[in-house]
């Protein structure tokens, strides 16, 4: 009896242990339960997020009828690129000569939007290319008296004078507006208007002018050919130099512009 009593102690203290660390080990599936829950679900990107604005409108301007594209840069900052184009055409009459000209209105500009208060910005530019240009066909009838340089003429029956005008500017103008207004709006709306006011500087307008044709002194006796005639010739680049002094102040081009926008 004492034989078998010790043997079944001994039995017993070897699987005592054995069951204690088994109870005390942590089980695989409540081991997988806190750290699946402690991973936080990645959050859903919300529409739009992540997004460059842009906005697209039209516009009136001095430059003539346009479009432009904006995009917003920072939160108080956009960039414009637009072009503008118009044309009108009209006759007029200067010193006994009839002009039958043409205004050509063509441009594309780009703009930098800075924003001091609200919509309140202030946007230097340029004229990235600038082809605005008044263009003119002269004539005076035969038997007409025209002026050149303040002499006078009188335009020949056979070989009535004709001739062209034309004037241009740089074909690159920086510029300065302020204005209110934003093409991008920050406040969630979509449609905007605006208003632009300021200058772009052209350089000053050049005035070519060329005569065809015969011209006479007012008595109709003493003719010659314009395009070989010395003092005729001069007459002609003094008139020019007249017509550049007097378009002088058009080198800061004035820009008044409204405008409609919309931002997706």
């Amino acid at each position: 009896m004492r034989k078998i009593s010790v043997v079944a102690l001994l039995v017993l203290l070897l699987v005592s242990p054995a069951s204690m660390r088994a109870a005390n080990l942590p089980d695989d599936s409540d081991t997988a339960t806190p750290a699946a829950n402690a991973a936080p679900a990645a959050p859903a990107k919300g529409k739009g997020e992540g997004g460059v604005p842009v906005g697209i409108g039209v516009r009136v301007s001095t430059l003539g009828i346009g479009g432009e594209v904006g995009v917003a840069l920072t939160h108080r900052s956009n960039v414009r690129v637009g072009f503008n184009y118009f044309s009108y055409g009209d006759t007029f009459g200067k010193d006994g000569v009839t002009y039958k000209g043409s205004l050509d209105l063509r441009s594309v500009q780009a703009t930098y939007d800075l924003f001091l208060v609200s919509s309140l910005h202030v946007s230097p530019g340029v004229l990235l290319y600038n082809g605005n240009q008044v263009s003119a066909n002269a004539s005076v009838p035969g038997g007409q008296s025209f002026t050149l340089n303040n002499v006078s003429y009188l335009s020949d029956a056979a070989n009535p004078v004709a001739g062209t005008g034309k004037l241009t500017v740089y074909k690159a103008a920086p510029m300065l507006l302020v204005g209110f207004g934003n093409l991008v709006p920050r406040n969630g709306r979509h449609f905007s208007f605006s208003f632009d006011i300021g200058a772009a500087y052209q350089g000053p307008p050049r005035v070519a002018l060329n005569l065809t044709g015969t011209a006479c002194d007012p008595s109709g006796v003493f003719c010659r050919s314009i395009s070989s005639d010395p003092s005729i010739q001069s007459n002609i680049v003094a008139e020019q130099a007249k017509l550049n002094k007097s378009a002088s102040p058009y080198r800061f081009y004035p820009v008044v512009s409204f405008g409609v926008g919309y931002k997706f």
